[in-house]
């Protein structure tokens, strides 16, 4: 199964994408892209039903490994074969680091 990537210069260009942090709640408490929802990877499974967010959903982390990892088992449930999950490469370290806004907090703006 190959899983589809955007760069983060690609990401900040969408209009209201929907993303998901998969980062755990401090990391994504300490920083986290506007708008994202957090499932952490270590709760994903069992919460599978809440991902299914529309046609197109990024999975970010912190660099690109966990998000990756959440997209593989993601295209696997079969309750969610009409959503389309893609990593972001580089995760909210290279958001950060391009100078994009981030939102500090536990909920999701």
């Amino acid at each position: 199964m190959s899983i589809s990537e955007i760069s983060i210069s690609e990401l900040a260009a969408l209009a209201e994408p929907t993303i998901i942090d998969v980062r755990e709640v401090d990391e994504y408490v300490s920083g986290h892209v506007p708008g994202a929802i957090n499932i952490a990877l270590s709760e994903l499974v069992g919460r599978e039903d809440e991902c299914g967010l529309g046609s197109t959903v990024y999975v970010i982390c912190q660099v690109g490994g966990r998000s990756l990892r959440a997209c593989g088992h993601l295209s696997t449930i079969p309750a969610l074969n009409g959503t389309t999950f893609i990593n972001v490469a580089g995760g909210t370290g290279m958001w950060i680091v391009e100078g994009h806004e981030v939102t500090t907090g536990d909920t999701a703006s």
